[in-house]
């Protein structure tokens, strides 16, 4: 009995050890589990959504943020952030977020300005004045070649901007005699010729009288270390005609925001806004083009023969810029995009939507299944018989041009961007490869100024971009070249393997990377390097770094004479 019991109690021990080990095993178990789930997610390489706690807007988040552990910082931000955002990377239509703010009240002051200036610097008022008065008076001249549409009308709408803030009026630089674009675009009379200003500087002996002779100073933004876009006080300079070349996109008249003078980051501020509120920056280059720009009386027709005697202006614009390419992706990517526009609409009628490509078999391609929810414009110019395709009939088309342009004759361009500038409600802007180009913003700018009345109290115009899923696998990397509308959000804090997107897109493209998730690839770091301008990873800059730069550059003074 005794030997039994004994036994009994050695038995009773094991299990109770066995029992101890299993409890210190489970306890082990959840404390690993509970520490792994304290660990923050590693999110290099996946799609993240950004969580913002207490629906904290946009605005509110400090500009810096941790950058994905994929990609590294030049250096780090000169402050510590207050807040930061709980993801490291954003989707493009998290950064559109930013673009949802109500910009009417901002784009109606600045509608106001550019009334009041060309009131005041117009060339009806100005050809009249005394000539004192008249030979102390200053001139901007915008000057365009006949090249790619937006990348051209961008100089004439940078030197009218130059103009604003410097309190000068506008010359439109004609070749032989011919305004740029003058078969298919009329130009405002607010506006002079460069051989008026010469007769009228005759006229009024200006050189004789007032020792002012007509003189044109220069000045290169595609030369970084020649520009004084940064440098120099350009409201104090003393030559009559100021020429800014080479200005192709939404950046250069933007880089005065950057300016060592107070006058001169005043004057683009007030007519910019803030870089860093991106919510609320008006839509300065649509409300010029508003003012400066309409369409010849035969492209008008063509337009108006599209949309039928007396019919309704259409409610959305698709834009496709394919390069002679038929993607299936970014067909689908498109259509849905179209589809969400079109659920912003007012109840009533089937939406007209206008779709217009550098691509015809595209068009034909896409149309069917957008014609199952709403009615496709298109202009077909083979089936137009009207002035203009009688006038242009003999223009030769370019065939190296023809996959940058597309097959169709050169003054289809402009049918089309007339056209698709009438939409009252929306722009999608879709690509083969980049997506919102120069002509596609200036589809949106001019099609959102004139869908804002002067009494408009609200606003529901959008400018929308459509990406496939494969422009986005290595985030917006592949939106490189200033003139495209993401450029400035194409570093590390976008984020790679994105699904479809159909994004708010800003009127006025950002030249700067002030704002949050905007990021600067390598190349515009080394750019940016070549101005003076010392970027960190995050895009920040220092205005003292800059001012330093300034201080030790040589100013460069090149002049035309005329007079």
């Amino acid at each position: 009995m005794r030997y039994g019991g004994s036994r009994k109690k050695r038995a009773l021990v094991r299990w109770f050890l066995i029992l101890c080990a299993v409890f210190t095993c489970i306890s082990w178990l959840m404390l690993l589990t509970l520490t792994s789930d304290d660990r923050p997610p590693n999110t290099a390489g996946k799609v993240a959504v950004v969580d913002f706690p207490g629906q904290l807007e946009l605005h509110d988040v400090e500009r810096d943020v941790v950058l994905s552990s994929t990609e590294t910082p030049k250096q780090a931000p000169a402050k510590a952030p207050k807040k930061t955002p709980a993801k490291s990377c954003a989707t493009v239509e998290e950064m559109g977020k930013a673009f949802k703010g109500r910009i009417l009240k901002e784009t109606l002051a600045v509608r106001r300005i550019i009334q009041r200036h060309f009131s005041i610097n117009g060339a009806s008022r100005i050809r009249e004045l005394p000539p004192e008065q008249f030979c102390s008076h200053g001139f901007v001249i915008g000057k365009a070649s006949e090249a790619g549409f937006g990348n051209e009308m961008y100089k004439i709408l940078t030197a009218a901007a130059l103009s604003v803030m410097l309190n000068r009026s506008l010359i439109i630089g004609q070749t032989r005699g011919k305004y740029p674009f003058g078969d298919y675009i009329l130009y405002s009379n607010v506006t002079f010729t460069l051989r008026e200003v010469k007769h009228l500087w005759r006229k009024n002996d200006c050189v004789k009288k007032y020792g002012r002779h007509l003189v044109m100073r220069t000045d290169d933004f595609e030369k970084p270390t020649k520009t004084n876009a940064l440098c120099s006080n350009w409201r104090k300079w003393h030559q009559p005609i100021i020429w800014y070349q080479a200005t192709t996109d939404a950046v250069a008249a933007q880089f005065f925001l950057k300016n060592i003078h107070p006058d001169m980051t005043n004057a683009a501020t007030e007519l910019f806004g803030k870089p860093e509120n991106l919510q609320s920056r008006p839509n300065v280059f649509g409300e010029l083009m508003r003012i400066l720009i309409s369409p010849s009386r035969d492209v008008e027709e063509a337009v108006n023969w599209v949309i039928g005697g007396g019919g309704r202006d259409p409610d959305i614009t698709l834009h496709m810029r394919m390069l002679m390419n038929r993607s299936l992706r970014a067909a689908q990517a498109a259509l849905n995009c179209v589809r969400r526009a079109t659920r912003n609409l007012p109840q009533g009628s089937k939406p007209r939507v206008v779709v217009i490509s550098d691509s015809p078999s595209f068009v034909k391609f896409i149309t069917p299944n957008i014609s199952e929810f709403a009615e496709v414009l298109h202009f077909d110019y083979k089936l137009f018989s009207g002035n203009v395709s009688h006038i242009m009939k003999s223009s030769s088309t370019l065939e190296f041009r023809v996959k940058d342009w597309g097959p169709a004759p050169r003054w289809v361009a402009f049918v089309d961007f007339f056209l698709a500038a009438r939409a009252k409600h929306a722009v999608v802007s879709g690509a083969h490869r980049r997506v919102g180009t120069t002509y596609a913003q200036l589809i949106a700018a001019l099609a959102a100024a004139n869908s804002i009345g002067e009494n408009s109290t609200a606003s529901s115009f959008s400018f929308l971009s459509s990406f496939q899923g494969n422009l986005l696998a290595e985030g917006l990397k592949l939106q490189i070249g200033w003139g495209h509308a993401w450029n400035r959000f194409a570093g590390p804090l976008s984020c790679r393997g994105q699904p479809n997107q159909c994004a708010l897109t800003p009127l006025l493209p950002p030249a700067w990377w002030d704002s949050l998730w905007q990021s600067p690839i390598p190349r515009d770091i080394n750019r940016l390097e070549q101005y003076g301008v010392q970027l960190t990873g995050f895009g920040t800059t220092d205005e003292n770094q800059i001012r330093s730069f300034c201080s030790t550059r040589k100013t460069i003074v090149k002049t035309i004479s005329y007079i």
